[in-house]
């Protein structure tokens, strides 16, 4: 476990704290926050994002990134709601951002990103699950919805 630790830790500032936190304040021109309530979006999305590398150390002992997956199919915690929380959280983590510095860029950059990050789950992330994890995965397709929280859907 101690090597799904470290895994994920510098996996965790490589993308997530990159692609949600750097990028959106280079897009705003390393501005000032403007609209401080726009935090909590920021806040919660990370706080998500958090939970899910927790998750994939503890329950699937890998970690997110593809180099180095999990041994099991993570499939609790907030993965009961929606298959994608990591990018859900920074998706969320993004726009907050553009809330708080009032900035199309930055939620342009946040639906660019979105669309990548879909894309990717799409025609990379699916099929390798599908293929490591087959009917497990199968079934939590049709169970858990990808993008929409089940929590919100009802």
């Amino acid at each position: 476990m101690p090597k799904a630790i470290l895994g994920s830790t510098a996996f965790f500032f490589a993308a997530p704290c990159v692609v949600a936190g750097v990028l959106p304040w280079w897009l705003s021109g390393w501005a000032a926050p403007r609209f401080w309530p726009g935090f909590v979006i920021v806040a919660a999305g990370a706080f998500v994002v958090l939970r899910a590398f927790v998750r994939f150390v503890r329950e699937g002992r890998g970690t997110p990134a593809p180099v180095a997956p999990t041994e099991e199919l993570v499939v609790g915690g907030d993965y009961r709601f929606v298959r994608n929380p990591m990018y859900v959280g920074v998706v969320a983590a993004i726009f907050g951002q553009a809330v708080v510095f009032l900035d199309w860029w930055v939620f342009g950059y946040g639906v660019l990103a979105w669309g990548v990050m879909a894309s990717f789950v799409r025609w990379y992330e699916e099929p390798v699950l599908r293929a490591r994890y087959g009917q497990q995965y199968e079934e939590y397709c049709r169970a858990v919805p990808a993008w929409i929280p089940s929590v919100l859907r009802r």
